[in-house]
């Protein structure tokens, strides 16, 4: 069983909410449940998110998206470039979590025990980076 990890991380790359799902399910699938109570200024996501169900979630929370559009998408959108780059934080985010091999290769028979060393590690390295 695949297994993805979905996560929102505030401006300084600290995990503030994780979503698992089947690594079969399309990541805008979650994006409400991702942003549900969650402030922010602004929402940078991948290509993935570009869509309307994610550029409505995403001003229902108050935010401004920052999403590229994918090349097929019909309808053109500007976004922040610069800002955009800040991305990367949750890239370094995932790949600091995936030293761990229990993550990386999904060791875990059980969601809930997955959920648990993710959330357990996401504090140990945002400890370790203070």
């Amino acid at each position: 069983m695949s297994t993805k990890v979905q996560a929102a991380t505030d401006a300084l790359g600290n995990p503030v909410r994780f979503i698992l799902t089947g690594g079969e399910r399309n990541d805008i699938t979650q994006i409400e449940t991702l942003l549900h109570g969650l402030r922010a200024g602004h929402v940078l996501a991948d290509k993935g998110y570009d869509g309307r169900r994610a550029m409505d979630a995403i001003a229902a929370s108050g935010a401004k998206p920052v999403v590229p559009a994918w090349t097929i998408t019909a309808k053109r959108r500007t976004f922040g470039a610069i800002i955009y780059k800040d991305r990367n934080l949750i890239e370094r985010f995932f790949s600091k979590i995936k030293h761990f091999g229990r993550i990386a290769t999904r060791y875990d028979k059980l969601a809930r025990n997955y959920a648990g060393f993710v959330n357990f590690v996401a504090a140990i390295k945002c400890c370790l980076c203070m």
